[in-house]
């Protein structure tokens, strides 16, 4: 029966080329523009790290003085003070966590063949490439020994070292960044994430960071950060290690706690240090607190995704609203016009069910022919999007579960549009039009 009805539909559009046209267009025009700003925010909302999402944890610890006033809304601080993250570093627990940092060099080969580029760099703990992921194609992450001993090494991605090597395996293989020679003990596969949720203070769309190298370099070297940097307080600032005894916030820190239980147990850990960094003079305030945001709870926290975003999304949804008004219009028209053809079948023994169902798979098939034309003026849109800033570049685009979103929405807009003048043209009285003719 669907197979006949599938038949009655396609001849039905035969029969009206013009009006099937206008409302297949509408109804592409309407998803087109509906999955463009969709696209988007799925992208910008959608889980990073889905399998691993729920173990990584970013800390906030309120340290300010009582009294003092932060600009964020809970008065909890987005970073760590240089020295509080190097305590956290050197913590019996988790097993993994990791301090980071972004800073940037000029990078090199000291040769004639290649010019010097400015290349962002981030200095991590070694823990961090396991943490989050990393998969390397040649060599690996540093060694404890030249963590703790601040070693001139460096980690590169794959597009750096095709730039740099041609591709080959550069293990072993020195880059100067500034005027300092760093050897190279690992490559890792590209990052292909759409949001660098590891880093939201700076960028959270930015592309991430190619280059990386041991966070205890920071000290050893008096590298600067090349991100934000925030304070509660005047401090005096004249040397680099005041700005390492500051109080000052510039350092991203990252634990995994697998389980609740070692969530707990961290909780507990980082309460028992506010409390043993408060007898040393710090943390002068009456009630101590903290938090642990795993990646979406920290993705949320930051509004990563903006209230415009979630408005344009309504306003879209909104612009398909008013297409599937007009459509419904236009089968109003079209269906009513058969009036005369559902009353012989009603006469014939066709059922009110019957009737309906078909016009309800007539209504469907528009919406699919619609859904699919509608992704095609998704791509023309995201194009445009991708073509007015650079970090659109990974979101302006259809993943597979957008690409079967769009048909979807477009059959069941289209079956929500089409449900009145299907109900209506199947309570057609048979004998009206019997007399007629």
């Amino acid at each position: 029966m669907f197979a006949h009805y599938l038949d009655l539909s396609w001849r039905s559009f035969k029969r009206t080329p013009l009006v099937s046209s206008l409302m297949v267009i509408a109804i592409a025009i309407g998803i087109g523009i509906t999955m463009t700003s969709l696209s988007v925010y799925h992208m910008m909302s959608m889980d990073p790290i889905p399998h691993k999402s729920a173990k990584l944890f970013h800390p906030q610890l309120r340290t300010m003085d009582e009294g003092s006033q932060l600009w964020t809304s809970d008065n909890f601080p987005l970073q760590f003070t240089y020295q509080d993250a190097m305590n956290l570093m050197n913590a019996p627990l988790p097993e993994r966590k990791t301090a980071s940092m972004r800073s940037g060099f000029s990078v090199h080969l000291n040769t004639a063949e290649l010019k010097p580029f400015t290349e962002n760099t981030r200095l991590v703990g070694k823990d961090f490439f396991a943490m989050f992921e990393r998969e390397f194609v040649y060599g690996g992450v540093w060694t404890d020994a030249q963590e703790e001993g601040a070693a001139p090494v460096a980690i590169i991605s794959e597009s750096l070292n095709d730039k740099l090597f041609g591709g080959e395996n550069s293990v072993g293989k020195s880059l100067f960044l500034d005027s300092d020679s760093f050897q190279i003990v690992g490559v890792v596969k590209e990052w292909r994430t759409h949001v660098k949720y590891y880093d939201l203070n700076n960028g959270a769309f930015n592309d991430p960071e190619r280059l990386f190298i041991p966070f205890s370099l920071v000290a050893a070297r008096e590298i600067n950060n090349w991100g934000n940097t925030n304070g509660w307080k005047f401090e005096k600032s004249d040397t680099f290690k005041d700005k390492l005894q500051s109080e000052k916030f510039w350092i991203q820190f990252w634990a995994e706690l697998p389980d609740e239980q070692a969530k707990q147990e961290y909780g507990a850990y980082l309460m028992a240090y506010m409390e043993e960094q408060q007898k040393l003079g710090r943390f002068n305030r009456k009630e101590l607190a903290y938090k642990l945001n795993d990646v979406n709870a920290w993705m949320e926290y930051n509004k990563v995704v903006s209230e415009d975003n979630k408005i344009l999304v309504a306003l879209s949804f909104m612009f398909l609203a008013v297409c599937l008004a007009n459509i419904l219009g236009l089968l109003l028209a079209k269906f009513l016009r058969r009036a005369p053809e559902v009353g012989v079948r009603r006469a014939l023994g066709a059922s009110k069910r019957q009737v309906f169902y078909q016009h309800i798979v007539e209504v469907s098939m528009l919406g699919l022919f619609g859904g699919v034309l509608g992704i095609l003026v998704a791509q023309i849109g995201l194009f445009g999007v991708r073509q007015t800033q650079d970090y659109y570049n990974n979101l302006a685009t259809m993943d597979w579960s957008m690409l079967l979103a769009a048909p979807s929405i477009a059959i069941v807009a289209c079956v929500v549009a089409g449900l009145y003048p299907a109900w209506l043209v199947c309570r057609t009285t048979p004998a009206t039009y019997l007399k007629s003719q």
